[in-house]
């Protein structure tokens, strides 16, 4: 059942998704470390998980073009803090503002979200 879910912190943002829970995890991803939620690009909504999206949307997801690098389009689920694009890509899987761990193999699904300057077939970026 599709249902979204808020905090209410400073950021004040509200979170979509299909059984969110307050750490923004959701019914597709909801280990201890899948914290994070993700503003898309098309619809400037935060949501749990690209498939939260293609569930609840009526249109295709889009990427966020490399030389919108600073958007603030990342949001910690245990701090509610908003990272940036590139400030997020190279957290080492960390919030850059609470520490709270990231799941690391969401590198894996980078490629759904942002467009990789020079990314190879697993949508990890080449440096």
């Amino acid at each position: 059942m599709p249902t979204s879910s808020s905090n209410e912190s400073s950021t004040s943002v509200q979170v979509q998704g299909v059984d969110v829970t307050s750490l923004t995890q959701c019914a597709h991803w909801h280990s201890a470390r899948d914290i994070i939620a993700i503003r898309h690009a098309c619809c400037l909504k935060f949501y749990a998980c690209i498939t939260c999206h293609n569930a609840l949307e009526k249109h295709e997801p889009t990427v966020w073009p490399f030389s919108q690098r600073d958007e603030r389009a990342v949001m910690c689920g245990q701090c509610r803090y908003a990272l940036r694009i590139d400030e997020y890509l190279q957290s080492d899987s960390r919030c850059t503002n609470c520490t709270a761990e990231f799941n690391p193999g969401c590198k894996g699904h980078w490629g759904l979200y942002f467009e990789l300057e020079g990314a190879n077939g697993d949508g990890a970026e080449v440096v």
